[in-house]
């Protein structure tokens, strides 16, 4: 849910802005972990999105991996923050990081920490990022903070670019069937049928249906495709809201094939994310939220939310995970191994790991599925539309032959 709220910092500057979390105390909890004094926080109950969020550019993930092996390698050479951040600003070709850059330098020459200056800019600078960098501040340790988070923004694009690249061959398929056939109908069918009809033959069956669904398009088409934007429209603003954007997560995991790949997917960047994050030396309950925040997917990040909650009450971590579904068993096991042990964060990379292999596998799976079903499904539709173009052909040469 998104909140407006109004607070301060530690240097008595007045801040204001927008943040998005599962509940109003993780919402105020994120604002205090960037040292935020919070005077208001409010629910945003609007029912229509935010446009300018989505005018808003956005910093690519590959440009921020960049950055942050850069500002490192400045770092680890004796430079000073403000004059590293004023060299890559000079440097990048990206115009929204190179404004991003510009006001945080002017921040820093304020007075502020470079945290509270990253906070500024979500759409560039997300809340685990903000988050890691003020840990970074407080124990000395930017570069390596900056080298974890480049690793990680690297893992998660890379597996990103996977399913874009899965993706790829259907779409390309489905367009070039798309024109295939809007060139047989409108182009090669019409002249056909009337050369036909002048003969006096009785049209075959598929080229019937065929004319059959046009004449429906025609006569009802506008109705048709009024009534399918609309609920196009009406879905997207119902998962816009909290609940609606839940149950659409929730739906996505259950569905088959598609729901095990992308519970995987969620799973390993949570338990990098909640072994990055420990490995800073956050606490616990911390560490839940902020990975919370981090997930893409309602129906995973509200089961974090559930754990922490158990977690905070001394039922530990692995025992609420084992009640919820949505953790696996390897999950949660390693987990249990990791609390005993003493070494959550190597437990939980291993995790990862694991379900970044089976996610890999699933989506070669899916790719080999998705190529012949594709293949298939066109071939009988173009075949359908053969048909209905040939047919005719072969009836008026028979016509004329007689």
């Amino acid at each position: 849910m998104n909140y407006n709220y109004l607070g301060y910092t530690e240097d008595r500057q007045i801040v204001k802005g927008r943040i998005s979390a599962s509940n109003e105390r993780a919402a105020a909890d994120m604002l205090t972990n960037v040292g935020y004094r919070v005077v208001s926080l409010k629910p945003i109950t609007a029912f229509i999105p935010n446009v300018g969020g989505f005018l808003q550019a956005k910093v690519k993930p590959a440009e921020m991996v960049t950055f942050s092996r850069q500002l490192a390698l400045l770092l680890g050479s004796g430079v000073g923050i403000i004059q590293a951040l004023e060299l890559l600003s000079s440097q990048t070709t990206d115009k929204t990081l190179k404004r991003v850059l510009i006001e945080v330098v002017n921040d820093l020459r304020g007075g502020k920490g470079l945290s509270t200056a990253l906070a500024q800019h979500p759409h560039a600078f997300s809340t685990l990022y903000c988050k890691l960098m003020s840990v970074g501040e407080q124990t000395g340790s930017l570069e390596a903070v900056l080298r974890s988070l480049a690793d990680y923004t690297e893992r998660q694009t890379a597996a990103m670019a996977k399913i874009k690249q899965a993706m790829m061959y259907p779409a390309v398929v489905f367009c070039l069937a798309i024109a295939v056939a809007a060139i047989m109908l409108t182009v090669l069918l019409p002249p056909l049928i009337d050369m036909f009809s002048k003969l006096g033959g009785q049209l075959p069956l598929p080229t019937r249906m065929l004319l059959a669904g046009m004449g429906f398009l025609e006569s009802y088409g506008v109705y048709l495709l009024v009534v399918i934007i609309a609920l196009i429209i009406v879905g997207f603003l119902y998962t816009r809201t909290p609940n609606g954007r839940y149950y659409r997560d929730r739906l996505i995991l259950r569905l088959p094939i598609i729901g095990r790949l992308s519970l995987v997917s969620e799973l390993a960047r949570s338990c990098r994310s909640l072994s990055l994050l420990f490995r800073a030396g956050l606490p616990l309950p911390e560490v839940m939220a902020l990975t919370a925040r981090a997930t893409g997917n309602r129906a995973v990040a509200r089961a974090l939310g559930e754990v922490e909650q158990d977690m905070l009450r001394g039922q530990g971590l692995a025992k609420p995970m084992s009640k919820r579904k949505v953790f696996l068993p390897l999950m949660v096991e390693m987990t249990k191994v990791g609390e005993e042990t003493g070494n959550l964060d190597d437990s939980l990379i291993i995790v990862a790991e694991n379900y970044e292999i089976e996610a890999d596998r699933r989506t070669q799976t899916v790719i080999g599925m998705i190529e012949p079903a594709m293949t298939i499904a066109m071939g009988l539709g173009i075949g359908f539309l053969a048909l209905s173009v040939f047919m005719p052909i072969y009836g008026a040469l028979s016509l004329v032959g007689g």
